[in-house]
């Protein structure tokens, strides 16, 4: 059966749109081999938003955007987001609107965790981020306003400078006169200095003259001082000879042995004693904590029940340890 010219150059057409039509929407970012879910947000600006673009989660695309409807009543845009289906989305779930520096739009999908999963055509919340030039905006208002007060304050100061340019003038006349004056000062300072170096001569003259009327009286007085020392030196050294013999008398009595002090000092009997005290002491702690019975009770027990039941106790912790 042969195929006539016209239905080859039809079927040809056909195929023709057919990968024409697959390929356009193909290169748009739809893909025709996976299931994706269909999910809405509202926008008040979308910042030239166009279909096709790239929906985003973490980097990797996961969906585009189909349509974009606006609605002039409520001076809002509905924006259709085309998202796989393996997105699982919470109704915390963000839709960012975010772009490029050389102006290209895309969504962001922040991921957070909600109360409730959300199913397909549900609405997401939107965010819009901020861009260079709302940054730049923000940073330049404070350095704007700082600016304009800055220079409200230099024109003040102006103001300012020009009322006191009168005082100015006549401080500045006032100054002229200055110097005549302290010329005039400075020669009647050199008058009263030339004064006052006479004077000084002659206090200094006086001064020297006291000082050699006191030489004799302050040699009788290093010889008193030197004397008194001698004095007080000798009756120090007495009292510490009369010290150091009273210290080798009580040393000597010691070594003698003679007495109790030295009996303490050279014999071990009394430690050996208390040593044997303290043995016996801690002894009977110990069984009283054991058998506080045989001190406690109101009658009191003979020694032969005593010792019964400390061989009884002996026996019970040998036969403990053996287990």
């Amino acid at each position: 059966m042969k195929l006539s010219k016209e239905f080859k150059v039809g079927l040809f057409m056909v195929v023709g749109l057919t990968l024409l039509y697959f390929g356009f929407n193909f290169l748009k970012g739809i893909d025709f081999f996976s299931s994706s879910n269909k999910y809405y947000a509202i926008y008040q600006n979308v910042d030239k938003l166009t279909e096709s673009n790239q929906i985003f989660l973490n980097g990797y695309a996961v969906g585009r955007v189909s349509n974009i409807q606006i609605q002039q009543t409520r001076d809002r845009v509905i924006v259709e987001l085309d998202i796989d289906s393996d997105i699982v989305l919470t109704d915390s779930s963000i839709a960012m609107l975010n772009g490029e520096l050389l102006g290209g739009r895309f969504i962001q999908l922040d991921m957070r965790k909600g109360t409730k999963i959300l199913k397909a055509k549900d609405t997401l919340q939107s965010e819009v981020a901020k861009g260079i030039m709302d940054f730049i905006t923000q940073s330049a208002e404070p350095v704007a306003s700082n600016l304009t007060t800055t220079l409200e304050k230099v024109n003040e100061l102006l103001d300012g400078l020009k009322g006191n340019s009168k005082h100015l003038d006549t401080l500045f006349g006032r100054l002229q006169a200055t110097p005549g004056l302290l010329n005039k000062t400075l020669a009647t300072a050199n008058t009263n200095m030339n004064d006052l170096g006479v004077e000084f001569k002659t206090v200094a003259g006086n001064l020297n003259h006291t000082l050699a009327e006191l030489k004799p009286t302050l040699a009788n007085l290093h010889q008193l001082s030197d004397s008194l020392k001698v004095m007080e030196l000798n009756g120090t050294v007495k009292k510490a000879q009369t010290s150091l013999n009273k210290l080798n008398e009580t040393l000597s009595r010691l070594n003698k042995g003679d007495n109790t002090a030295s009996k303490l000092l050279t014999e071990d009997t009394l430690y050996v004693n208390l040593n044997k005290l303290l043995v016996s002491i801690d002894s009977l702690a110990k069984h009283f904590n054991k058998n506080p019975r045989h001190f406690l009770a109101p009658l009191g027990k003979s020694s032969r029940k005593i010792e019964k039941e400390v061989a009884q106790q002996r026996k019970e912790e040998e036969a403990k340890k053996k287990q």
